[in-house]
């Protein structure tokens, strides 16, 4: 497709192995979004998409994922666009454990979050991972070995089990205030081998501006799968970019 980009009949690009005209990550009604699954893909079509997956949020709690699969086939017989049945998925220890809900057989994609830090007392949120920072009781380095550490035994785990996407890579550490910088080239290189032994596609998010242009590059260079993910949670964002142009 050329050295750096290749423009399309329609206008759209595809720059840095995204592909636009894909939006790999989209919430509903279900959970974390505000409109119904038919809105969403309305708004794909008119933004000019060939591909959704939707991606809402589960964990083990969830017993609306039948009605949530239905919903994605019935909309998928009356679009041209390929739709995809998925839903993200939360880290919630160490080991890689995760939050499954009771019943995978309707996902066709798992996308992989790490939204807290997994420690000794519990996952720790943001605000406790700053507030452990500024008393010295951790380091910007241990913060993000265990990210990287956490994330990888996570996708390694998810992929057991169905087709894995990263969500929001490494956005924790943008949360708790550690400059891209510390995140060594070396650590990039150990996620993007373990994406490249489980098969797993990197989301990079507009809405979380995740990962780091810089993180992008490293990954791009190793040979990591990537996905435009707009994380919409409003129909009326799917599909719109700005970051992931300006990548």
């Amino acid at each position: 497709m050329g050295a750096e980009r290749e423009t399309v009949m329609d206008g759209t690009t595809i720059a840095a192995g995204l592909d636009l005209r894909s939006d790999a990550h989209v919430h509903t009604g279900f959970a974390a979004g505000r409109d119904s699954v038919g809105m969403v893909v309305s708004a794909a079509d008119r933004a000019g998409l060939s591909a959704l997956t939707f991606a809402d949020q589960v964990g083990p709690d969830t017993t609306w994922l039948p009605a949530y699969a239905d919903s994605v086939r019935r909309a998928s017989r009356r679009t041209e666009l390929t739709l995809r049945v998925g839903a993200e998925v939360e880290v919630s220890q160490a080991d890689g454990w995760l939050a499954w809900p009771a019943d995978l057989g309707t996902l066709e994609v798992v996308s992989v979050a790490v939204s807290k830090l997994p420690l000794a007392d519990g996952p720790a949120a943001p605000r406790e991972v700053r507030a452990l920072l500024a008393a010295g009781r951790l380091t910007p380095d241990q913060v993000a070995e265990t990210v990287v550490a956490t994330t990888v035994k996570g996708i390694e785990r998810a992929s057991r089990y169905a087709p894995v996407q990263l969500a929001r890579p490494l956005s924790l550490l943008a949360q708790v205030g550690i400059d891209d910088a510390a995140i060594g080239a070396g650590l990039i290189g150990e996620l993007a081998a373990a994406c490249r032994a489980t098969g797993t596609a990197v989301e990079v998010s507009e809405a979380w501006r995740s990962p780091s242009p810089r993180v992008v590059a490293l990954l791009r260079e190793s040979g990591v799968p990537l996905l435009a993910a707009s994380d919409a949670r409003y129909a009326a964002e799917v599909g719109h970019w700005q970051y992931l142009r300006r990548l």
